[in-house]
């Protein structure tokens, strides 16, 4: 899993309340369980004007030119701000799968859908939750500025404005420092590596019969 230091990007606004994960990322992709390639289909029925499949070329789709993600200007962004309750409906982690796979590092919010909150940090993406007033405000001064930038510190739990404000944001401390480390539940399992294989040493010694018929 990819580590979360520091973000600085642009910020992609999507201006919506209750984005559930089907319009993340419509259930016909979810076949797959590569947790890669899904970039391409991400908020695929705003994002295009026919219906997608798997493992179809999007390269030359009819695109909805209204969409953000279909706006220059926002084409290389890697923050997106979004309204309450993003994430809600069914618990898929192929929502986080293919924001992350777009580019998405970190998805700013006054709310976020519980499963999809958890699933963000199984991933390696950063979900804030800040006051709605002040996602009010970024809302404005995105819509007003062309590549209007934000950045996260994670180890100050800080968004901070190009005009110098900084926002503070709560996170729990063990998700905190596995973002940092880029720590899945197989990384942090990974880290007590020696102690494991001592244990299964140990017990093998003690109860080889247990044993016999693995190889």
């Amino acid at each position: 899993m990819k580590a979360f230091t520091t973000e600085q990007g642009i910020v992609v606004p999507i201006d919506r309340a209750n984005v559930d994960t089907d319009m993340i990322i419509p259930k016909q992709f979810l076949k797959s369980i590569r947790r890669s390639g899904f970039g391409p289909n991400l908020f695929d029925e705003l994002r295009y004007l026919d219906k997608g499949e798997p493992g179809q070329d999007c390269s030359n789709r009819p695109l909805n030119k209204d969409f953000v993600l279909n706006q220059a200007r926002f084409a290389a962004a890697s923050i997106m701000l979004a309204r309450k309750n993003f994430g809600c409906g069914s618990s898929r982690e192929h929502a986080p799968w293919a924001l992350d796979d777009y580019g998405i590092r970190a998805v700013i919010a006054p709310s976020f859908a519980d499963i999809f909150f958890n699933n963000c940090f199984n991933n390696g993406l950063l979900p804030v939750v800040l006051d709605e007033a002040v996602v009010d405000s970024l809302f404005d001064r995105v819509a007003a500025n062309e590549g209007y930038q934000l950045t996260i510190d994670l180890a100050a739990q800080q968004v901070i404005t190009p005009e110098g404000e900084r926002y503070d944001f709560d996170i729990d401390a063990n998700r905190k420092h596995r973002l940092l480390n880029g720590l899945d539940d197989i990384g942090i399992t990974l880290n007590n590596a020696d102690a494991i294989r001592s244990y299964e040493e140990k017990w093998r010694a003690a109860s080889p019969w247990l044993f016999d018929s693995i190889k």
